[in-house]
């Protein structure tokens, strides 16, 4: 990982543009600029956890924080009730392509599993 950061940081420090559509002291989320599904978010922390094998005792509450920030989220756009599928992908087989751990939220339609 390069010193200037994942594309994730310059998001959160504001110097890439993303359709921003919850923030808060620790959480950022915004739309996927590739959908998978009518309504695809991501939701990140404020701070840089590159894998989910580097969560850790320090920085626990962060990943608390970001279940809690897609619960507002899906309450707030009324997907609560209809329900809503969250995806963490972890390193290269898991598909993770920007180390910096973020939440998936897909909804807006019957999600199939297989995905698909």
């Amino acid at each position: 990982m390069s010193e200037a950061g994942t594309i994730f940081d310059k998001i959160i420090s504001k110097e890439i543009p993303a359709e921003i559509v919850y923030e808060d002291d620790y959480v950022l989320g915004f739309k996927d600029i590739n959908p998978q599904a009518p309504i695809h978010v991501l939701f990140i922390p404020k701070i840089r956890i590159a894998t989910h094998n580097d969560i850790d005792v320090e920085n626990l509450d962060y990943v608390g924080k970001i279940h809690l920030a897609v619960n507002n989220y899906a309450k707030q756009i009324g997907e609560d009730e209809n329900g809503y599928r969250i995806v963490m992908n972890c390193n290269g087989n898991g598909q993770q392509t920007v180390f910096h751990i973020h939440m998936h939220f897909l909804a807006g339609r019957q999600l199939n599993w297989p995905p698909g």
